[in-house]
């Protein structure tokens, strides 16, 4: 007999602007350092938003649970599941549209631009892919099987129904998706290509850059050159596996690093090229994932897509 499989329980907000409402699990608190719901959430948010701005939140009823608005004086009582909406901050627009390339019953295929994050995380929330696609095309449950970078552009695939989604993301998980990625960097004769790349990356959280180390490979791309022109290249780059920033790292140990690439070889700003006006658009870093091939888990299809988009400085 099968495992029963967990539904996840239905937040009892809506989303905002695409975004989910953030949910808590109140958690075990056996020395009773928390008589009460506000005292917890004042040790646990007050330090990062200040305690007024919680206890504001609390007499607003913006700490819902499952039968409503939660009072600053309910008793605690671990394991009870609170949900809220974060606060954005004013986000600027990212000036370019999400393309679609195929949309059916079960996934949207998009044409993600540069600049724009898959998913919300950091200070990137509502100028999102994720977002943007859920408002856009009405569609609250919309989810991604796979990220790509930020400042990579290219196909990503959103699966529409929640119960499909485990499938999708295992065909990336279990690396049966063919990913073929088109990059722009400089042309060097003495780099013998096609070749493969393996080494082991690390990415450490709070550092911009992932860094190859010593050890058991993580990590494989095959690099082929395409066509070159006056001193620049156009490159395909096929991975085998997913680490952060893989292509850009492995490209960067070739000699050949990505054209406009604000982390390799050098970090050239701590907040991933952009200044304080904002990004920079007219520098898009000049990756793109171009095409996507699998066998489709729901309907035992081969399916293929293709970018509708081209790389600026080719």
């Amino acid at each position: 007999m099968g495992r029963r499989r967990r539904t996840a329980p239905v937040a009892p907000l809506p989303q905002r602007d695409g975004v989910d409402p953030v949910r808590i699990r109140l958690p075990a608190d056996p020395e009773g350092a928390w008589p009460t719901v506000r005292d917890h959430l004042v040790e646990r948010f007050g330090t990062a938003v200040g305690v007024a701005k919680v206890e504001a939140m609390l007499r607003d009823g913006r700490f819902v649970s499952a039968e409503g608005p939660v009072a600053a004086d309910e008793p605690y009582t671990a394991g009870r599941l609170l949900w809220f909406h974060r606060d954005f901050a004013a986000e600027e627009r990212v000036p370019f549209e999400v393309g679609i390339v195929h949309r059916d019953e079960r996934v949207v295929i998009a044409d993600k631009p540069h600049f724009l994050a898959t998913t919300p995380r950091g200070r990137h929330i509502t100028e999102t892919a994720l977002a943007r696609l859920r408002r856009d095309l009405g569609l609250s449950a919309l989810q991604p099987a796979h990220r790509i970078d930020r400042m990579t552009a290219g196909l990503v695939l959103f699966v529409v129904r929640p119960e499909d989604r485990g499938a999708y993301q295992t065909l990336f998980r279990d690396r049966r998706v063919r990913k073929e990625y088109e990059a722009v960097a400089p042309y060097d004769p003495g780099v013998a290509l096609p070749v493969a790349v393996r080494s082991r990356i690390e990415k450490v959280r709070g550092v911009l850059a992932a860094r190859e180390v010593p050890g058991m490979p993580n990590s494989e791309s095959r690099i082929e050159l395409l066509e070159h022109r006056g001193g620049l290249g156009r490159y395909r780059l096929v991975p085998s596996t997913g680490r952060t920033h893989q292509l850009r790292v492995h490209m960067n140990r070739l000699g050949l690093p990505i054209l406009n690439d604000p982390l390799y070889p050098e970090v050239r700003d701590v907040q991933d090229a952009e200044p304080e006006g904002g990004a920079d658009y007219s520098r898009p870093l000049q990756l793109l994932a171009r095409s996507l091939e699998f066998i489709d888990p729901v309907t035992g299809r081969a399916c293929g897509f293709e970018s509708r988009r081209s790389l600026a400085a080719w």
